[in-house]
């Protein structure tokens, strides 16, 4: 029956409360959905970010992609050396797990390459596909005999033309003798899973997946003796205590004043606080992202640090007033962003930038 003629009655209505989150941008769409959905330029940078971040195997990870690549779209070195060992990602974002006939072209251009000495032979080759590696390759991939010959008996039909758009690459004795020599146990292909369970370690999850940003660990007490990372506010705020106090402050064992005193120890606990959303910023959204939150706060507060005012305590106050009022709604970290840290980042930029002046 045709939607248009059910009785009102029938239609299936939603049940439960609508979720603002969900009314705002639709369910959420699982992990293993948003792989499939990507372009395979996005799926490249995908993989290039997961390899990024195994840290523990590689020093340097590349992408290679494009023409001319050889064969190789992820390259990753144990040794920022570029040389051996080194493994390579195979990224293939087909609408299907992966059968034999996907591959046989792509480990064509790993023999061949090797064979004329363009690049050594991995220490691991990895297939990486949304959707994995279908049952037919992935038998196949168990028995690097198997493999080795269902690659020989394919040459002529997928590699001969295919390899090179200059030459046919005909399986010869001397190429033959290197295939039989190779060792095809070193590649397989990774569970999308494993890459999206990893990679949930990255900078970059939130931004592919969203999801959220996990919540950031306790913010660390000041410690009692300054360190060297705030000398440079920490001088700051002394000359605007100067400008008030008319005298001189060699250190912070020089301010006597109650209120003063207060002012400094508040300060510090918010520049550690905004210190320790920098450190969560690392680990949890991509490169560039909190330095964006700090120029939102710039731009929010150089008008009034520039303004005047009765005497240099009055332009601190005045300024981290305003960087507290701010909403910085754009920025991915605005729901981890407290009032102490925006008060932390006017310190921060007063350690970092030379606008951001208390006592001009």
């Amino acid at each position: 029956m045709p939607l248009s003629t059910v009785p009102l009655t029938q239609v299936p209505t939603p049940t439960g409360p609508l979720m603002a989150d969900v009314a705002q941008a639709g369910p959420a769409i699982p992990s293993l959905e948003r792989l499939r959905i990507m372009s395979p330029a996005e799926w490249e940078d995908f993989i290039l970010e997961w390899a990024h971040s195994l840290k523990s195997k590689y020093q340097l990870v590349e992408k290679c992609g494009g023409a001319g690549d050889m064969g190789r779209d992820v390259v990753a070195y144990q040794t920022r050396g570029q040389t051996d060992p080194w493994d390579n990602y195979q990224c293939k974002h087909y609408d299907h797990p992966l059968l034999p006939t996907d591959v046989w072209c792509e480990l064509g251009k790993l023999c061949y390459y090797t064979h004329i000495g363009e690049y050594t032979f991995p220490y691991a080759y990895h297939f990486v596909s949304p959707q994995g590696a279908g049952n037919k390759l992935s038998k196949l991939l168990r028995s690097p005999m198997l493999l080795r010959q269902g690659l020989l008996d394919a040459w002529d039909g997928k590699c001969k033309t295919n390899i090179t758009s200059t030459r046919k690459i005909p399986l010869d004795a001397s190429l033959r003798a290197h295939i039989d020599a190779l060792d095809f146990s070193r590649i397989r292909a990774i569970s999308p899973l494993t890459v999206i369970e990893e990679h949930r370690q990255t900078p970059w999850h939130a931004a592919r997946f969203g999801g959220g940003l996990p919540i950031r660990p306790p913010i660390p007490t000041p410690p009692p003796s300054i360190a060297a990372s705030e000398t440079q506010y920490i001088r700051a705020l002394l000359n605007a205590y100067e400008d008030r106090l008319k005298c001189q402050l060699a250190s912070i064992a020089d301010l006597v004043d109650v209120l003063l005193i207060d002012h400094l120890h508040r300060s510090r606990r918010e520049f550690y606080c905004a210190e320790s959303l920098r450190e969560f910023s690392k680990d949890n959204v991509p490169p560039g992202t909190f330095d964006g939150l700090l120029d939102e706060v710039y731009s929010g507060i150089i008008d009034v640090v520039q303004a005047s005012h009765p005497d240099a305590v009055e332009r601190v106050l005045a300024a981290v007033k305003q960087a507290k009022g701010l909403s910085l709604a754009s920025n991915a970290l605005v729901t981890r962003v407290t009032t102490t840290d925006k008060g932390g980042m006017c310190h921060q930029l007063a350690n970092d930038n030379p606008n951001v002046k208390w006592r001009p």
